[in-house]
């Protein structure tokens, strides 16, 4: 998406459970080999106590206070998330913002798996173009992947699951209507689908009246061994890499800046999936396609389903890793498939 003008992202905010399982545990419990933990690279994943709506709200609250706003501000509220929520048709959304104080907000919950947590950030965005009257919008995800329902461990491939939440103010820039000071500057974001691998997390199950009706866990290995029989592993990492690279692509072009060119990228993050994972079908591309140096975030989080982009806006803002005028790329992955890139600077 090509902005009209950059925007300004205050505040993002990660926050996790002070519990923590570290492989070396879930390897003494038999909840994952040793061979796949050391394939994986996570040292310990968060576990949650509190519902993930919850978690939510505590990151919200991080997020206002630092980006020096008032829940009455906040015209938009979006809430991500992949797993269960806490209760049958409900609106998690619509909780956050009323313990938030955002009684002026309307809430929207965004449902795009792994991806919504960018994909809120650029509904977001969209919103506040269309309506620049609306303020600012809090964008929050929050995920808690806790047994009965979810094996964090061993539950799919190539990736392991923390609890935690994220939250962020996005807002217009100072020196343009009702805008302000930001810590982080967002130049330009972009979305590729592959609708055609959805079968990926779908497999030969068929429909079912509820969730978890045919076993008593989510079982993403299941599906995942029904597609690559079907169609093959090459069907994935082929239509993985040509989207990947049209994101990135397609996200550096909408800031008028080439792959490799000037101002060059000083970072590219890539989402918390396992070590081999990111090593296979990220680190390659995005290093040939950008140059940057190479961020792999998520070691003493794990994935955090819809969290993972804001989680990095979040740490490349506590670092301080970014200075005026310092690009980095933050990319993001979902089942479905979907990938975004959001490029953004120091504010």
């Amino acid at each position: 998406m090509r902005l009209p003008r950059p925007l300004g992202i205050s505040g993002p905010a990660l926050w996790l459970p002070e519990r923590r399982q570290s492989a070396r545990e879930a390897v003494e419990l038999g909840l994952v080999d040793a061979e796949t933990a050391g394939e994986l690279g996570y040292a310990q994943l968060p576990v949650a106590d509190l519902a993930p709506p919850e978690m939510a709200v505590e990151a919200g609250r991080r997020a206002l206070a630092a980006a020096g706003t008032h829940p009455r501000d906040i015209g938009l509220v979006l809430h991500a998330w992949i797993h269960y929520q806490g209760h049958d048709l409900w609106s998690p959304t619509h909780f956050i913002a009323d313990r938030l104080g955002a009684d002026d907000a309307v809430p929207v919950g965004v449902q795009q798996v792994c991806n919504g947590g960018a994909a809120a950030v650029e509904l977001a965005v969209a919103r506040l173009f269309v309506e620049p009257a609306l303020g600012r919008a809090l964008v929050t995800t929050a995920d808690a992947f806790v047994e009965p329902g979810f094996d964090r461990w061993g539950g799919d491939y190539g990736i392991a699951y923390g609890d935690g939440a994220t939250a962020l103010v996005l807002h217009h820039l100072e020196g343009t209507e009702g805008g302000r000071p930001a810590d982080l500057v967002l130049h330009s974001l972009s979305t590729v689908a592959a609708p055609r691998l959805e079968r990926m997390h779908r497999g030969d199950d068929p429909f079912s009246p509820a969730a978890r009706s045919l076993g008593p866990r989510v079982d993403i290995r299941r599906t995942k061994k029904a597609f690559l029989q079907a169609s093959g592993m090459e069907a994935f990492t082929e239509a993985s890499a040509r989207a990947l690279r049209s994101a990135v692509e397609s996200c550096l072009d909408g800031a008028g800046m080439a792959a490799t060119g000037d101002p060059p990228l000083r970072y590219v993050v890539a989402p918390r999936l396992g070590r081999k994972t990111v090593d296979l079908a990220y680190a390659p591309l995005l290093s040939k396609l950008t140059g940057a140096e190479l961020l792999r975030p998520g070691a003493d989080t794990g994935h955090l389903g819809a969290g993972d982009a804001a989680a990095s806006l979040a740490e490349l803002r506590a670092r301080r890793l970014l200075g005026p005028g310092e690009y980095a790329l933050v990319v993001s992955a979902g089942a479905g498939f979907t990938w975004s890139c959001l490029l953004v600077s120091g504010g």
